[in-house]
């Protein structure tokens, strides 16, 4: 198991090399999030607010892809949180390497986010999985900060929605 020191794991933006490595990130993660193709995988990072990607060891580790309001996205949990809210960063699937779990990147991920739409005004919202149970990632979720607000029963699948509040500007601020 290949080990995650602070000085290893960094986090930038999705590079168009990233697809490969993401992809099979993505489809290991089922039935957390759904299965994608690389054309699928590829259009979502395209209509994204934006994708995080986290490196260790100089290869992507995980990825946080994140959808804003007013997208163009045929997902009934998206629908339902375009009902009722407006200025949020949706994340519509989070995905770390199963070999590095447990190792904070989930955190330096949404931290990364959070960081870098503060001082906009922007809610952060997503869904877990009910059914099938997760609860690990409700956990995950809750332990961010972010509350229940919701939750949808699809028949074969049932969510919770999520929110954390807006983040403040960051560092000092002239009004």
């Amino acid at each position: 198991m290949l080990a995650v020191s602070s000085d290893t794991l960094s986090i930038r933006p999705f590079l168009p090399g990233d697809l490969g490595a993401l992809l099979p990130l993505n489809n290991a993660a089922v039935p957390a999030v759904n299965e994608l193709t690389a054309e699928e995988l590829l259009d979502l990072v395209n209509s994204a607010l934006i994708c995080l990607v986290a490196v260790v060891d100089d290869a992507p580790a995980g990825f946080l892809l994140c959808l804003g309001d007013g997208t163009d996205y045929d997902s009934r949990n998206y629908q339902w949180l375009c009902e009722r809210l407006s200025n949020f960063a949706y994340t519509d699937r989070i995905c770390v390497d199963e070999t590095l779990r447990g190792r904070k990147i989930g955190d330096a991920l949404y931290n990364a986010l959070f960081e870098r739409f503060a001082g906009t005004g922007r809610v952060f919202v997503c869904e877990v999985n009910e059914r099938p149970a997760n609860p690990g990632s409700m956990r995950f979720h809750s332990r961010l900060g972010f509350t229940e607000i919701g939750k949808a029963d699809h028949g074969e699948k049932a969510v919770v929605f999520f929110k954390r509040e807006a983040e403040p500007a960051s560092g000092t601020r002239t009004e």
